[in-house]
């Protein structure tokens, strides 16, 4: 059911006089108010843009009276300079050629320099007979939406800004890592033999394992002659990592190698790094100590017996794998650790290596090795007994291969450095020499 003039009925909410006033005053605008006052902007122009109607909207957000601009400009006349380019580079041919446009962005020029970011749609009037009489525009207010345009650019450019930053800070770390990485690889390298000399009558091979490239680590090894025919040879590991293990690493070494040359029995020189190790660094309230296994060896000639003699100070016994299969373990039982307390135990031991034995050292990045699904287990003494019994016999860089695949197998349960050191006898006479293994 519809009231007088068309207009629907609407559906009883109990407040009638209110809704009919309201209906009342709908009806009471003009077409001509609703025109002047719409909250968009209207004005309509000749073919060649002259404007010939514009409502009171528009007139009141450019700040222009009606007088000066019907009949006396164009449309292009209130736009700015960029507007008028893109009026007529785009606009106006697009305009020509569809017979309408919908929501094209422009700015328009405010009375006293200011400007109207607007969106503006435009239909081209035809008269009866098809011809182009007048073009009809529709201009909305954008404000709020540039500024709303313009924050989410800001903020993009932040972001972009940002994670450039970012960016250029990663790989300024990466570069500064990788540095810090080369730096202390030579310096690690300095703190161990870069080969092993080659020793009349045996055979030798070596590795070291880093476990991290951004640490200093601690383990240690030589081998190198002393008196007659003998040499001597330890390996080790200091507490702790980074430079203070390096100092300490770097001292140990070379009091060693001065005791060796001194008195190269393997007892004294332990007990000499002890004395050493205890006066410098208990005074101070910072004791500093390792665990070493240092060792001479007189080799025997083609027929003569390799005799080897060890001094531990609480490092893993050596490991000896037999010619005839046999692998067994040259306990140093007693030793403490070296730097602890003066005059600390030393355990001794002593073996013959016939042909085809070889003797092997580590530290203890090999046996405490994490394993097991959740890494909560250790390798331990009896997988490594184990290990080298499946490897026996072995020449030293057989062994040494062997062992640097299982520590590889370890992954990321491996997260201590670890060294090997190994000797042994060539089970034949060696027609080339003898042969010296070296891999980190």
């Amino acid at each position: 059911m519809c009231r007088t003039g068309g207009v629907p009925e609407p559906a009883e909410t109990g407040d009638e006089p209110s809704t009919d006033a309201a209906f009342t005053a709908l009806l009471e605008d003009s077409a001509e108010d609703l025109y002047e006052s719409a909250p968009c902007g209207y004005l309509s122009t000749m073919m060649d843009g002259t404007i010939a109607k514009i409502n009171t909207t528009l007139l009141e957000w450019l700040g222009l009276d009606r007088a000066a601009v019907v009949g006396r400009k164009r449309f292009t006349d209130l736009l700015t300079v960029g507007g008028k380019l893109y009026h007529e580079t785009h606009f106006a041919p697009l305009l020509r050629m569809q017979g309408e446009l919908r929501g094209i962005a422009l700015e328009m020029r405010r009375e006293g320099g200011g400007r109207l970011p607007v969106l503006v749609s435009a239909v081209v009037k035809h008269g009866s007979e098809g011809d182009p009489l007048l073009i009809r525009i529709t201009v909305f207010d954008a404000s709020d939406r540039r500024a709303y345009e313009q924050e989410l650019l800001r903020r993009r450019e932040e972001a972009e800004r940002a994670r450039a930053e970012a960016d250029q800070a990663r790989r300024q770390a990466e570069a500064d890592r990788a540095r810090l990485a080369d730096a202390l690889a030579v310096l690690q390298r300095s703190l161990v033999p870069d080969s092993l000399p080659a020793v009349p009558g045996l055979e030798t091979a070596v590795h070291y394992h880093t476990a991290s490239p951004d640490q200093l680590g601690g383990d240690f090894y030589d081998l190198f002659p002393v008196a007659g025919d003998r040499w001597a040879f330890f390996l080790g590991d200091v507490c702790g990592k980074g430079p203070e293990a390096a100092s300490l690493t770097s001292l140990t070494r070379y009091t060693l190698r001065a005791a060796a040359h001194h008195d190269p029995d393997p007892a004294s020189a332990l007990a000499t790094l002890n004395a050493l190790l205890h006066e410098r660094y208990t005074g101070d309230g910072n004791p500093r100590y390792c665990t070493c296994i240092f060792g001479v060896v007189e080799p025997g000639g083609e027929h003569g017996r390799t005799v080897v003699r060890l001094a531990s100070g609480g490092h893993p016994p050596a490991l000896v794998l037999r010619s005839d299969g046999r692998a067994e373990f040259l306990p140093t039982p007693g030793g403490l650790l070296i730097g602890v307390v003066p005059g600390a135990p030393i355990g001794t031991a002593e073996t013959v290596l016939d042909p085809g034995d070889t003797i092997v050292l580590y530290t203890d990045g090999l046996t405490e090795a994490r394993t097991g699904p959740g890494r909560d287990d250790l390798y331990g003494e009896d997988a490594l007994h184990a290990f080298a019994t499946d490897h026996a016999p072995g020449a030293p860089h057989e062994v040494i291969t062997a062992l640097t695949g299982l520590l590889e197998s370890f992954g990321d349960g491996l997260d201590d450095d670890t060294a090997l050191l190994a000797l042994g006898v060539p089970a034949r006479p060696s027609a080339t020499g003898p042969v010296t293994s070296h891999t980190s």
